[in-house]
């Protein structure tokens, strides 16, 4: 019992967290009852990952630039952009795809450079230069396109939207063994990984997930992960995309939690003013974000070009809505310094699946837009509800009557013992921890 009740205080605790991942298993339930099955046909599975993977990209960059409390409205627009380049590179230009692709990324990178640069050394807010981006690199497409669209592209570059691993069975198995081997090899490592970074908080004495919860959430996890290899060994195999995705999700998330400019960008987003005091140089990391966010852009914009084998005058249009609502849906603070990768897969994912499981029962794009409204408002009432609960003391706190957990308060000292309002700065932001 005593497990069980240390178990439901965690999970309170962790609301914001562990709610958005509550939330997509609601909804795929409810709209597999209301498709009828369809949403988890392995072929729906498949499409549901192919047709979402450039966005998933997208709210990588996305959340990383909300953390550090900015944003960027123009990655749509730049998706579009690199999306004509490439076209003009291949199609006109007859460069070979594996030449085109670095190059396009490259593009991205000088893009990103270009609005980073007004935004961290110039002083301009990210939203100001960003419109003006999203207006710019949308001209930009028109005029690189001549308002046609250019294909086809060669098979290299599409199998890069829509292709997938090679079946080593030669199709003669019901399930493709490659992708077994990748999901029941993920799903192992995924556990070993887990237990070892519990292992590690217990050994120096860090805060720690209830037993009962650690093994509820793992076997959940592992569960899950191994129904969706099974559902895409049932239909053709792993997705290129998944793959690239995959990497992308290690290499970011690692990025964030471990690395110094995870910690700065993190720093940058809970106190301005408390890192620069601290020695962080957040202009150059500023920087950096907004040239990583064009390099992502630009990726997401090759995936969507190769999936639809053209690159079209509308391409990448409201891409940045969809990016920015999956960071905001997957736990991202509007204000920054919260928010995690995984959270913001799980946004997309929520996203993604309104988007196919309205689709399938037929509603038009006027319902569906407003239903995406709906939930992204309720994402982001649901975070401040959460932070006046747990304390933040806000008059809507106050008029709701939320509880709220008053500071510890300590005796008066003397006014020589008393820190100066710098140091003070200084240490907290020396103890910002990666949430």
């Amino acid at each position: 019992m005593s497990a069980l009740r240390e178990s439901l205080g965690f999970l309170t605790s962790r609301l914001r967290q562990i709610g958005i991942f509550v939330a997509l298993i609601l909804i795929v339930l409810l709209f597999q009852v209301l498709t009828g099955g369809i949403l988890l046909e392995p072929q729906n599975v498949t499409n549901l990952v192919v047709q979402n993977s450039y966005i998933l990209i997208l709210a990588i960059g996305m959340v990383m630039v909300i953390i550090a409390g900015h944003i960027d409205l123009s990655v749509g627009s730049i998706a579009g952009f690199i999306g004509a380049v490439a076209g003009v590179m291949i199609v006109h230009w007859g460069w070979p795809w594996w030449l085109a692709i670095p190059a396009c990324l490259l593009v991205g990178a000088l893009v990103g450079a270009w609005q980073g640069y007004w935004i961290a050394y110039v002083g301009i807010p990210a939203f100001i230069v960003t419109l003006a981006g999203m207006l710019i690199f949308r001209g930009l497409t028109l005029i690189t396109l001549k308002n046609q669209q250019i294909t086809p592209f060669p098979a290299e570059l599409r199998a890069l939207g829509g292709g997938f691993l090679p079946d080593i069975s030669g199709g003669t198995s019901a399930l493709e063994w490659l992708t077994v081997l990748l999901g029941v090899g993920a799903t192992a490592a995924l556990l070993i990984q887990a237990v070892k970074e519990r292992r590690i908080r217990k050994k120096f004495e860090l805060e720690n997930e209830p037993m009962a919860w650690f093994a509820t959430k793992t076997t959940f996890i592992a569960l899950l992960m191994l129904i969706i290899t099974f559902l895409l060994a049932s239909y053709r195999g792993t997705p290129i995309v998944l793959i690239v995705l995959a990497v992308l999700v290690i290499v970011y998330t690692a990025l964030m939690n471990n690395s110094v400019f995870g910690r700065h960008t993190y720093a940058i987003g809970g106190n301005l003013h408390a890192a620069e005091l601290s020695g962080v140089k957040t202009k150059a990391v500023t920087f950096r974000l907004f040239v990583n966010m064009g390099v992502l852009a630009a990726l997401a914009g090759l995936v969507f070009t190769a999936r639809l084998n053209s690159a079209q005058p509308a391409g990448g249009t409201g891409f940045e809505l969809d990016s920015i609502a999956a960071a905001f849906i997957g736990g991202a603070a509007v204000t920054g310094g919260i928010g995690t990768v995984a959270g913001a897969m799980i946004g997309g994912l929520i996203m993604g699946v309104l988007n196919n499981g309205m689709s399938i029962l037929g509603l038009g794009t006027d319902y569906q837009q407003l239903i995406k409204g709906l939930v992204l408002l309720l994402a982001v009432g649901f975070d401040i509800f959460n932070k006046n609960r747990s304390g933040g003391g806000s008059s809507l706190g106050k008029r709701f009557k939320l509880k709220t957990t008053p500071p510890a308060t300590e005796p008066a000292k003397p006014a020589k013992e008393r820190q100066a309002p710098v140091t003070a700065g200084a240490r907290q932001a020396s103890t910002i921890q990666n949430p």
